[in-house]
């Protein structure tokens, strides 16, 4: 092992001794001073987690969510300097995590609160205006359309909008047992959650893949009967979530 592996492992864990020729600025052994930074790495960590995931920690509670903390801070590393994307596989942490087995959302739910997080930090671009996407129904079929970096999907088999709304701004919501396809904008400053209606994850997928509007149409009309192509277009238009369109 390299001797910045050694140290790296050798601070994320408390049992592992102190690496060999560390020294303080006065030239004497820095165990001390390394337990002291070592204890503050980890608790940096753990509450850039506690930040980072406010509904999943609400949800399994405070002592659930620090020893699952502890445990997710011992595995590798950061693999970035900022703490703002400390996390990022979260969700596959807690698909394999034994003590969340019973609770198969949670990871639906870290991807959305994941999710959120980029949108808030994602690059600002101006938005289409809406008269420019005032055409013929012909034309419009053909168009293809450029989605803002803020804007995400998020298609989950658990209700994960509804839990999280429930646990922030609705705590009377009644949350549905169904799965539900998640939009997220950012019209303003902070990213909004919202319910995309049946057929709307299918088109917006669509659409996030380089399909016409047509044909991202088709693919949500053959999923559900009756689907609402105004409302979900209205949905991105009003989440500023479109910021060019070509004609094919």
């Amino acid at each position: 092992m390299s001797g910045q592996s050694a140290f790296t492992t050798a601070v994320l864990h408390a049992d592992r001794p102190v690496p060999v020729g560390l020294i303080d600025p006065k030239g004497r052994p820095a165990g001390k001073r390394f337990d002291v930074y070592r204890n503050n790495v980890v608790i940096s960590l753990r509450k850039a987690l506690e930040t980072g995931f406010p509904v999943l920690r609400k949800l399994v509670g405070d002592d659930f969510f620090a020893a699952m903390a502890e445990l997710y801070v011992r595995n590798p590393p950061p693999t970035s300097p900022l703490l703002m994307h400390y996390g990022r596989d979260i969700p596959a942490f807690l698909e394999h995590f034994p003590y969340a087995a019973h609770l198969p959302y949670l990871p639906d739910v870290a991807r959305l609160e994941l999710a959120l997080r980029h949108s808030y930090h994602a690059a600002d671009i101006a938005p289409i205006a809406p008269e420019n996407l005032a055409l013929d129904e012909a034309t419009l079929a053909r168009a293809t359309l450029t989605l803002a970096p803020a804007m995400a999907l998020l298609r989950s088999r658990y209700p994960v909008a509804s839990l999280w709304h429930a646990n922030t701004d609705q705590p009377n919501l009644k949350v549905p047992d169904r799965g539900e396809n998640v939009l997220i904008t950012r019209p303003e400053y902070d990213p909004v959650v919202q319910i995309l209606p049946a057929g709307g994850g299918v088109f917006v997928e669509a659409l996030q893949q380089g399909h016409s509007i047509q044909h991202a149409a088709e693919r949500a009309s053959a999923a559900i009967a009756n689907f609402d192509l105004a409302g979900v277009l209205g949905m991105l238009i009003a989440g500023h979530a479109i910021t060019g369109v070509t004609i094919g």
